[in-house]
Parts: C-alpha cells; structure tokens; sequence
C-alpha cells in the first residue's frame, strides 16, 4: 500500500474516532509495525506544521489524535457562539400546538391526537427550550406532562397561554372530519 493511502486511513481513523487512539490499533488497521507506524505519523505531524493548516495531530501516552491548532480556537468561537437555527417543521410545530392548548398533557395524550409517535418531537421541542416538563400525573406510571415555557411566549410574541387565538369552532369540526376521514382511509388499506 502506497504512503498517501496510508496517511489518508490514520487521517480518517483519527478524525472519525475523535478521541486519542492507541497507536497499537492504528498499526493493526494499516497493517505496519508500530515503529513505522510512529514514523509515518511522525513525518504526518511535521507535515502539518509545515503546510501551516488548522489542524494538527497530537500524542498523548502512546496515542494519537487529530486536534485543532490552538490559534484558530478564537475562529472556532465565532461559529460556536453564533446561535443555531431552529427549524419548527410541521411535525414540530403540530406537537406544539397540541402542547400549548392542552398543557399539561403527556406523550399518549398527544400520540392519541396526532395518531403517530411523539417521542422525537417532544424531545426536540424540550431541546428548543418551548416545552418543558410540568410534572407528572397521577396515574399508574406515573407519566410526565409536558407545557410551554417562557421561550415560548417570548418566540410567539404573546404574554401567556390565555393569548393564544381560539380555535373557530366550524374549523375545529373540520378538522375533525378531516383525520376521521384520514383513519379511515387507513384502515381501507
């Protein structure tokens, strides 16, 4: 196997495993003595330093791992304290919803009126910081209620729950018919 290959197989070993390896499971996975091994990585480092790039390898007792040279951590900072995006998808913002206008309400409660699974959209919507856990019910199992926060005052622009625009009711009874009609088409399948 030719040089490059086998640089190209610690990069990826060391990138994707993220924390430091033994260099006894590097020289297994690319089939050389660990002296070559420490050579090749060796002549990697160097390389690194030279070509002034961002990221370097680091040993630590006998392992290596791929580490970021410390004059971009105020680079790396700039990205990180930039807040992230939250995307409310359809999903996200159906299971709001139920939340906000039927708080306190477990996950059965809204997996019975969404008729789907609800653990990946309560989880991401508790990681938002929109909902949160209320409590639990008494109830045998004693299931966690999930409500709105603060966040999700503040994001929707109302100063409490009792600001949230009331549902018309000839839309709620068409929405009714709606996922009536839904089931059914479902169990015709």
């Amino acid at each position: 196997m030719e040089i490059q290959k086998i640089e190209a197989i610690i990069e990826a070993i060391l990138f994707t495993m993220g924390d430091s390896v033994e260099v006894e499971k590097i020289s297994m996975a690319i089939g050389h003595d660990v002296k070559t091994t420490k050579k090749i990585i060796a002549n990697m480092m160097d390389r690194y330093e030279m070509e002034d790039r961002g990221i370097r390898i680091c040993e630590l007792e006998n392992c290596y791992q791929m580490c970021t040279k410390k004059d971009m951590y105020e680079y790396l900072i700039k990205v990180a304290s930039q807040p992230k995006k939250q995307v409310l998808t359809e999903v996200l913002l159906e299971t709001l919803s139920i939340i906000a206008y039927k708080q306190p309400v477990t996950r059965t409660e809204i997996e019975k009126i969404r008729g789907v699974k609800c653990d990946h959209a309560v989880n991401k919507l508790v990681e938002y910081n929109l909902v949160c856990e209320v409590g639990r019910l008494d109830a045998p199992g004693r299931p966690l209620l999930f409500g709105t926060t603060e966040e999700f005052l503040r994001q929707f622009g109302i100063s409490s729950i009792e600001d949230l625009p009331e549902i018309n009711p000839e839309k709620d009874e068409e929405f009714k018919v709606e996922a009536e009609e839904e089931i059914q088409l479902k169990l015709e399948v």
